[in-house]
């Protein structure tokens, strides 16, 4: 593939939508271009993930270790990125990545994109806004939970005042 067809994936990438033409280019550039062959193994659960990886061509399988062997999370096209936190942060694999078909990857090492990140701290501005934005809705959408757990311990509690049923 062309740098061009490649800074066309990257640009469809969420967490890169924010990256400049040149600043792209310069991403697409410095990043690894990685063919896997079918059934091959592209990264494994628990592994520790030094980078992300954005699916440039094929789809890739996403599996978790089962009791019986491995189980199909989910089959992701071209164009998702898989480890996203793990451009920023030191972490480990989620899952094991399989190779569906031939699979072509772009590969961003975490030294990479801070250094990025580094050169232009505008986008790390913008990182860190969103990522914050994302927290915020988690936290939002997690609040009726919590208010339901809240009222279920009242519940728990009042019952348990009340003494056992019949007495």
């Amino acid at each position: 593939m062309s740098l061009a067809q490649d800074i066309a994936i990257l640009q469809q990438i969420p967490m890169l939508t924010d990256f400049a033409d040149d600043q792209l280019r310069l991403l697409a550039f410095s990043a690894e271009s990685m063919d896997y062959r079918s059934g091959m193994t592209l990264f494994d659960e628990g592994e520790r993930a030094d980078g992300g990886m954005v699916i440039a061509e094929g789809k890739v399988s996403l599996q978790r270790r089962g009791e019986d062997g491995f189980e199909e999370l989910d089959v992701v096209p071209t164009g998702t990125l898989l480890g996203e936190m793990s451009m920023l942060v030191d972490t480990t694999r989620p899952c094991r990545a399989v190779a569906v078909g031939a699979v072509r990857v772009i590969r961003i090492r975490r030294a990479l994109f801070k250094r990025m990140i580094q050169e232009y701290p505008e986008l790390a501005q913008r990182l860190f806004e969103a990522h914050a934005n994302r927290y915020k809705l988690t936290v939002s959408a997690l609040a009726p939970i919590g208010d339901r757990l809240e009222e279920l311990e009242r519940l728990a509690v009042a019952s348990s005042l009340r003494g056992p049923a019949g007495s």
